[in-house]
C-alpha cells in the first residue's frame, strides 16, 4: 500500500484539481474534461522519427488513427494499439506520449486507433474495430514502410481487454496469430468482488469500484454482467494464444484482473511474462515523462516486444 515516492506529486497535483464525477454529465463535457486532464501527460513528448494521422477503413465507415515509425527503416514490425479510458473516454491524443515512448522502446511502429466509444457504440464495435485496425495492417494498408508479416497487438485498461479479446476473436475465427502482445492493468471481466477492489476501489487511489462498474454498463450495453462474450476475455479458453507481457499496477481496483489472467494462461500452457509494478496507480504509463517507474514497465514491454519480433 506504499505510493511510489515518484508518484506523490503527480497524485497530490491531480487530487488539488476539482472533483469531476464523469457519471453525472453530458457525455461530451465528460469527455472534454478528461482529455483536457490528460493533456499536461502529453506535453513535450519524446521524438520519434515520423508521425501521420491517417483513416483506416471499419465496418461502418472510416477509423482515425496514428502511425508512430521510431525510425525511418521500412522493415520495422508493427504494434496496433488500443488506448485506454474505459471504453468511454480517450483517443490517440490522450496516448499520444505512451505510444511514442512504446515505439522508441520496441523499435516497432505503432499504429494507435481511436476506435468507436460506448455507451454510443457497446461491444462488440469496439472490438470490431481494433480487428479492422489489424486487418488494415495485415493486408498491406500502411504500404512498404512496415513489415506487416510482424504484428502484435497491445493495450492498456479497456485497450488491454481489446487487445486480449482481438487475440482470441482471430483464433476463434481461424486467423494467423499474431506475433505477440503487451497488455497493461487490464480490466478482463466485470466482477468487482476481487480483494483488490475490496482494498483498493474506494477511490483513494484514482480509480473507483463505481467508475469500473459504470464504465462496464457502458461498455456492456444490454448484455448482461455475467456474460460470455469477449466482452469478458478472461472467461474464455485461452489456448492458443502468443506468448503475451501483463502488467499490472499495485495499486490499482484491476490488479486481480492481471491476476487472474495469468493464473489461467498458466492452466492452458500459454507463455507470459507478469510485471508487477509496487506502488503505482491505474492509468500510471501515461505519467512516463515524470514517473521512472512507468518509463521503465514501456521499456520491459518494449523489450518483450522486440524480443518476440526477432523470432
Amino acid at each position: 500500500m506504499t505510493v511510489d515516492p515518484d508518484l506523490v506529486p503527480i497524485l497530490a497535483r491531480i487530487k488539488a484539481a476539482p472533483a469531476v464525477d464523469y457519471r453525472t454529465m453530458p457525455m461530451d463535457e465528460a469527455r472534454a474534461i478528461f482529455t483536457a486532464g490528460n493533456a499536461a501527460f502529453n506535453r513535450a513528448p519524446p521524438h520519434v522519427a515520423e508521425v501521420t494521422d491517417l483513416e483506416i477503413p471499419g465496418d461502418d465507415g472510416p477509423l482515425r488513427a496514428r502511425l508512430y515509425r521510431p525510425s525511418l527503416a521500412e522493415d520495422a514490425p508493427v504494434v496496433v494499439y488500443a488506448h485506454g479510458g474505459g471504453w468511454t473516454f480517450g483517443s490517440v491524443d490522450t496516448h499520444d506520449g505512451t505510444m511514442r515512448r512504446l515505439a522508441l522502446r520496441s523499435g516497432a511502429a505503432v499504429l494507435g486507433v481511436d476506435y468507436r466509444l460506448a455507451p454510443e457504440h457497446p461491444f462488440p464495435k469496439p472490438l470490431d474495430d481494433v480487428l479492422a485496425a489489424i486487418r488494415f495492417v495485415e493486408n498491406g494498408g500502411l504500404g512498404q514502410s512496415v513489415d506487416a508479416s510482424r504484428i502484435a497487438v497491445s493495450g492498456d485498461s479497456a485497450g488491454a481487454n481489446l487487445a486480449l479479446a482481438a487475440l482470441l476473436a482471430r483464433r476463434d475465427a481461424g486467423l494467423p496469430q499474431l506475433r505477440t502482445a503487451a497488455l497493461f492493468y487490464g480490466c478482463y471481466a466485470p466482477d468487482h468482488g476481487t480483494a483488490s477492489h475490496a482494498r483498493l476501489g474506494d477511490g483513494t487511489y484514482l480509480l473507483s469500484t463505481a467508475s469500473m462498474q459504470w464504465y462496464w454498463g457502458n461498455f456492456l450495453g444490454a448484455l448482461p454482467r455475467d456474460t460470455d462474450s469477449l466482452a469478458a476475455p478472461l472467461r474464455a479458453p485461452l489456448k492458443g494464444l502468443p506468448p503475451l507481457y501483463l502488467n499490472a499496477a499495485g495499486l490499482d481496483p484491476l490488479l486481480d484482473d492481471t491476476l487472474a489472467l495469468s493464473a489461467a494462461l498458466a492452466e492452458a500452457g500459454v507463455s507470459f511474462r507478469l510485471d508487477v509494478v509496487p506502488g503505482v496507480v491505474h492509468g500510471f504509463l501515461r505519467m512516463a515523462a515524470e514517473l521512472p517507474a512507468a518509463d521503465k514497465a514501456l521499456a520491459d514491454a518494449g523489450a518483450y516486444l522486440a524480443g518476440h519480433f526477432a523470432r
